[in-house]
Formats: structure tokens, sequence, C-alpha cells
């Protein structure tokens, strides 16, 4: 498991399509904010069901802040993912830094 800055994100989301952003928040958080490529895969359901995680690619997990994008890129490093990053303060920080038209809760 690694993390990932949102610059670095910004740069792989212009230049790569050889990845995948699984957004592990809730439902009605979705409808707050999101990323219009990313994947809504709830915390819960993907540390139960990894068989969704792709292992033949990259793939980012983001949340709020990081928190839970880190707990479960802990857990998916403990079951043998090596292509998991988690993004660094989550799509706050992303809000914030690089998008400042989302809208932060």
């Amino acid at each position: 498991m690694a993390d990932i800055t949102c610059d670095e994100l910004a740069r792989w989301r212009n230049e790569r399509t050889d990845f995948t952003i699984l957004d592990v928040r809730e439902s009605w958080e979705l409808e707050m904010s999101a990323l219009p490529d990313a994947t809504n895969l709830p915390m819960r359901q993907l540390a139960s069901d990894t068989g969704v995680v792709p292992r033949d690619r990259d793939v980012v997990l983001i949340c709020k802040s990081g928190g839970r994008s880190d707990m479960l890129a802990d857990h998916l490093g403990k079951l043998g993912f090596t292509n998991i990053y988690s993004l660094e303060g989550g799509l706050d920080e992303w809000a914030r830094r690089i998008d400042t038209s989302m809208k932060r809760y």
C-alpha cells in the first residue's frame, strides 16, 4: 500500500488510462461531491468482497479525508494486493487544492 497525493492523481488522470479509482464512501456522500471517473464501492462492501478489486492495474482508493481509504488499503495489502494507493487527504484535500468548485462537507 502506498499513498498518492492530489497532484499525482491529477497527473495520472491527465496522462494515464491504466488505473481505477474506487470511492469507498457511502452513497449519501456521493450526492454531495464525487469524482466523475470513480467507481463507488462502499468500504464495508469492498472489505468483504475483495474479488471486485482489479489486480492487473493500479487502484486508487478515495474517501472524504483519507482515513477509510488508508484502513482499506492496509487491509488489502495484508491480503496480498500490491497495486493499491490511498489518496492523501481524500476528496476534501482534492476539493481544496485541485477542484475548488467541488463541494466540501
